[in-house]
C-alpha cells in the first residue's frame, strides 16, 4: 500500500474542492485533491437526473478571481442543465492545469490526527495513506443522499434509484411504471422531465411545497457580452448582498402601502427567478404576519394554475411559510398533475411502509405497482458528508459521535478538537440556505488559504478553534436562528428529515455579508476565536 506525503489534502473536487486545490498550490504547497468520483463536478457530477439544472443565474455562479477564466466560458442558458454545468467545472479543471493533483475514484474513509505529530493520516478505500499537515473538507453541504429509507428496498424488481446516484447512461422511461417519492426542489425537476415520456408516473406527497416558475430565456452574443461586461460589478457586489445573489433586500415591508407590496411581489414573481424569496422582504423571515401575506400570494398564484380543488389541498403549502423551506423554481410542474398519466399519491396521512417486488406499499395495504422507483428523498445535509467518513480528533474524539449530540462549528470554518482540519459547506456558515453557492464557497475557501498564508508566514504549525470561541459563534448564531421563521419549521434546513439528528438550523441566516464581514474581522483581529502554535 503506498502512503503520499502532503501539506494539505483536499476532499472533494466540486466548486469548492477546485479553487482551494487552485490557492493552495500557487502558495507552493505539496497539495493534492482527492474525489471518490469519477470526473470532477461535485454536485454536478452526481446529480445528472432528468432536469437537473441552475436555480441560480448562470453568470453568477462563476468564480470570480480571475476575469480571463469567467470570461473564457459562455452560457447557454440563463439557468443551464446540468451536462453543462459539468462541462464548465471541467473547464475550470483543465484552464487552471489541476488534473495532475487531483486523485479521482478514491474514497477517503478515515481521517485521523496523530497529536505528537501535529498531522492527519487518511486512509482511503483502497487501503493507501496520506500523510498531511492540513486536512480541508469540501464535501459539500448536499452530497450524503438518504438511503435505506424503507424496507425492503433491496427487494424490489425492477430499478430503484436515488437522484443523486443517477446512472451515467440514463434510464429507458418508454412504457414503463414509474414512481417519484418526494417533491422538493430535485423532485419537481425530475417529476416536470419526465411525465411525458413515461407510460404511467405516480408522485408520492409527504409535504406540499411552494414554488416559483422559472424563466429560462437562451442566451445569444448579445447576452454574453451583456453578462461578461459585469464581472467587475459582480465581483464587488456578490460577496456583500444578504444571499450572494445579485438582488437583496431594498425595501422594508412598513415603509409601503398595500398597492406597494403588491407591486412589488408582482415584479419579483414575474422575474422568472428565486426574487421573490430573496430579494422581496427580509421580513418573510421574521414576521408572521407579513409571512402569512406573501404566503398567500403564492398560494393564490399557485391555485390559478392547479385550479382542482383536491390538487391545491395537496400541493399548496398552508402549515408553514413561504420561504422557511427551500424554494424551488420549476417549468410546468404544477400542469404535469393535469396529465391522464400522472397521479398525486398523498403519503402524509397514509405513509410509505415498505418497498415490494412489485411496488410501493402504503400504510392502508394499497401497493402501486410500478417498473421504476426514483428517490428524491434528499440529504443528510451539512453533516453527512463528514459524519460518513471515520474523522478522528484530539483523545481520538469522533466527529460523528460529536455531532451526534451536538451539532457545532466556528464559523462552518472549523470544530473544536479538531485541529488544522479546516471545512467548507458545513453547518453554521452560510451554504446551501439563503446562498448563491460559489459565493459563500469563494469566500470559505479564501479564508482557509489566507489562514495557511498567514500560518507558514509567521512559523506556526497548528490552528484550532477555541472551546470560548466555538461557543461565542454558535450562541450568536443560535440567537439569529431562534428569531428566524425557519427555526420554526420541519425540514432539512433543521435537520428534521434524518431521524435522530440533532435539532439546530444549519445555515447561518445572518447573511453573507454579515458573514464575510465576522470572518474576516476575526482573521484581521489576529485570528480571534482560534488559536495557533
Amino acid at each position: 500500500m503506498a502512503t503520499t506525503t502532503l501539506d494539505a489534502a483536499v476532499i472533494g473536487t466540486g466548486v469548492a474542492g477546485l479553487y482551494e486545490l487552485h490557492m493552495l498550490r500557487e502558495q507552493g504547497l505539496e497539495v493534492r485533491a482527492y474525489d471518490k468520483a469519477s470526473g470532477v463536478g461535485g454536485t454536478w457530477y452526481w446529480n445528472r437526473y432528468p432536469g437537473a439544472r441552475f436555480d441560480s443565474e448562470a453568470y453568477i455562479y462563476q468564480y470570480l478571481f480571475d476575469e480571463d477564466l469567467y470570461n473564457g466560458w459562455s452560457w447557454s442558458q440563463r439557468f443551464p442543465g446540468q451536462e453543462e454545468i459539468e462541462r464548465w467545472l471541467n473547464y475550470v479543471a483543465d484552464s487552471l492545469d489541476l488534473r495532475r493533483d487531483i486523485s479521482l475514484e478514491t474514497e477517503i474513509t478515515s481521517a485521523v490526527f496523530d497529536e505528537d505529530r501535529n498531522r492527519w493520516t487518511l486512509t482511503t478505500a483502497d487501503g493507501d495513506t496520506i500523510d498531511t499537515q492540513f486536512l480541508i473538507t469540501c464535501c459539500g453541504m448536499l452530497s450524503a443522499p438518504m438511503k435505506d429509507l424503507f424496507p425492503g428496498q433491496s427487494d424490489f424488481g425492477g430499478q430503484l434509484v436515488h437522484t443523486a446516484r443517477w446512472p451515467k447512461e440514463g434510464i429507458d422511461f418508454a412504457g414503463k411504471r414509474v414512481g417519484v417519492i418526494g417533491n422538493g426542489a430535485t423532485g419537481i425537476q425530475v417529476i416536470q422531465s419526465i411525465a411525458a415520456d413515461v407510460d404511467e408516473l405516480k408522485v408520492f406527497i409527504r409535504t406540499p411545497q411552494y414554488a416559483l416558475p422559472m424563466k429560462n430565456p437562451s442566451y445569444g452574443p448579445d447576452e454574453v457580452a451583456w453578462y461578461k461586461s459585469r464581472f467587475g460589478e459582480l465581483k464587488d457586489t456578490l460577496p456583500h448582498t444578504f444571499t450572494g445573489f445579485e438582488y437583496d433586500f431594498t425595501d422594508a415591508w412598513e415603509d409601503l402601502t398595500p398597492e406597494q407590496r403588491r407591486a412589488r411581489l408582482e415584479d419579483d414573481y414575474e422575474n422568472g427567478s428565486l426574487k421573490l424569496w430573496l430579494a422581496s422582504f427580509a421580513e418573510i423571515f421574521s414576521d408572521e404576519q407579513v409571512s402569512e401575506e406573501v404566503s398567500e400570494f403564492v398560494r393564490e398564484k399557485m391555485r390559478a394554475r392547479l385550479v382542482d380543488p383536491e390538487l391545491c389541498d395537496l400541493l399548496i403549502p398552508t402549515d408553514y411559510g413561504f420561504g422557511t423551506h427551500r424554494v424551488p423554481l420549476e417549468t410546468n410542474y404544477l400542469e404535469v398533475y393535469h396529465r391522464d398519466n400522472v397521479t398525486a399519491v398523498p403519503v402524509r396521512d397514509n405513509p410509505i411502509t415498505r418497498i415490494r417486488e412489485n411496488g410501493i406499499e402504503l400504510a392502508d395495504g394499497t401497493v402501486h405497482e410500478l417498473d421504476v422507483i426514483i428517490m428524491a428523498t434528499g440529504f443528510d445535509a451539512g453533516t453527512g458528508a463528514l459524519t460518513r467518513i471515520d474523522i478522528r480528533g484530539r483523545d481520538g474524539r469522533s466527529l460523528a459521535d460529536d455531532w451526534s449530540r451536538d451539532i457545532r462549528t466556528t464559523m462552518g470554518l472549523m470544530v473544536h478538537g479538531y485541529p488544522n482540519m479546516l471545512t467548507t459547506a458545513v453547518p453554521l456558515a452560510p451554504s446551501a440556505a439563503l446562498c448563491n453557492m460559489t459565493t459563500c464557497l469563494q469566500q470559505q475557501t479564501e479564508w482557509i488559504s489566507e489562514a495557511i498564508r498567514h500560518m507558514r508566514a509567521t512559523g506556526k504549525t497548528v490552528i484550532e478553534p477555541t472551546a470560548e470561541g466555538e461557543e461565542a459563534w454558535v450562541a450568536h448564531h443560535d440567537e439569529l436562528a431562534d428569531a428566524n421563521l425557519i427555526s420554526k419549521t420541519n425540514s432539512w434546513y433543521v435537520g428534521s428529515n434524518v431521524p435522530g439528528k440533532p435539532r439546530r438550523v444549519l445555515s447561518y441566516v445572518g447573511g453573507v455579508g454579515a458573514y464575510r464581514d465576522a470572518t474576516l474581522e476575526a482573521a484581521a483581529a489576529g485570528y480571534k476565536g482560534f488559536a495557533l502554535s
